[in-house]
């Protein structure tokens, strides 16, 4: 059978931030992988040490979130949201809030990279900017120049916020 995606005219759901009860994100991205709905988890690769032997650890990078693609009134909703772990979607005035595509696909595209990177406070204002060239071409996010120059990609929907160091890359105002 043919993917709904090779029809015409047919868009991808949006993503929504789905908040998740506390220890719960894997399984819960889990559970709604086998019930066929596109998710991600966004985790950092982490060398934890000790005296006795150093061990990688996927940490996650927003804890008590996950992320979903679904059509907001759909079947699908109602199953991710009576997935065991789930505490709901992310809303706003009561409607769902989706986020933008363009966060998403920034965030995926920065941990495939395994870019170093770390939490940074909420940044919602402040010099858009975009990544010319290199292997983060087109990455957009708000410029942080104090101290080391630093790239700052925000998700407003769940108001948290990941930095990464862009020396000796060129930027484009947006």
């Amino acid at each position: 059978m043919t993917p709904a995606s090779h029809f015409p005219g047919y868009e991808k759901p949006p993503w929504y931030a789905i908040q998740t009860r506390y220890r719960f994100e894997k399984k819960v991205t889990d559970h709604l992988q086998r019930k066929g709905i596109e998710t991600f988890l966004p985790v950092l690769e982490e060398i934890h040490r000790w005296s006795d032997r150093k061990k990688r650890i996927d940490a996650l990078l927003f804890s008590g979130y996950v992320f979903a693609r679904v059509q907001a009134a759909s079947k699908a909703r109602l199953d991710l949201l009576h997935t065991i772990g789930v505490i709901g979607m992310i809303e706003f005035a009561g409607k769902a809030v989706p986020v933008p595509a363009k966060q998403i696909e920034d965030l995926q595209r920065l941990l495939s990279q395994k870019m170093p990177c770390s939490l940074h406070a909420f940044l919602k204002v402040g010099q858009r900017v975009r990544i010319r060239g290199g292997a983060l071409d087109g990455l957009e996010g708000i410029l942080d120049q104090r101290g080391e120059k630093r790239l700052v990609i925000s998700v407003e929907t769940i108001q948290r916020s990941v930095a990464i160091r862009i020396e000796g890359y060129d930027v484009e105002l947006i």
